[in-house]
């Protein structure tokens, strides 16, 4: 069965960028560039983390989580091989939108963070393929 997770949207990450790319184009408007031309890099950065934002997913089909992020990321993980999910507030760059984040670890070491909508949808599906998988949880701990 495929399951396909989209990543929250959290307004701490969304809310910087469009003050940003507003003051960029409000300060060359501002400095007399009135020209079209001006809001073509703006432009051209706001549709890529729009692009970002829109295609930042996670997918569980049998055995395997597939981690995409746009054209720049995908990665496909084992289950089997995941040893820990840990709930966290790391602001690391990672293919997450939301600063509300697991970060999962497995194969001997690795570690990835991802922001899934639903998280203990989530979190159940990874332990109905592997139950031996431990989670932390912020406030609360179960296994």
């Amino acid at each position: 069965m495929k399951k396909v997770f989209r990543s929250k949207v959290g307004l701490e990450l969304l809310a910087p960028l469009v003050i940003i790319m507003t003051t960029v184009v409000v300060l060359l408007m501002m400095a007399g560039a009135y020209s079209w031309s001006i809001l073509i890099i703006p432009g051209i950065t706001s549709v890529f983390i729009i692009h970002m934002f829109l295609t930042t997913y996670y997918t569980i089909e049998g055995d395997v989580l597939s981690v995409r992020c746009g054209f720049l990321m995908h990665m496909k993980i084992s289950i089997a091989t995941i040893t820990r999910i840990k709930e966290t507030s790391d602001p690391a760059s990672a293919p997450a939108t939301s600063i509300d984040r697991l970060r999962i670890e497995y194969d001997n070491g690795k570690r990835v963070l991802i922001s899934p909508k639903e998280k203990q949808a989530f979190i159940d599906m990874i332990l109905s393929v592997n139950n031996a998988v431990e989670v932390k949880y912020k406030k609360r701990k179960i296994r």
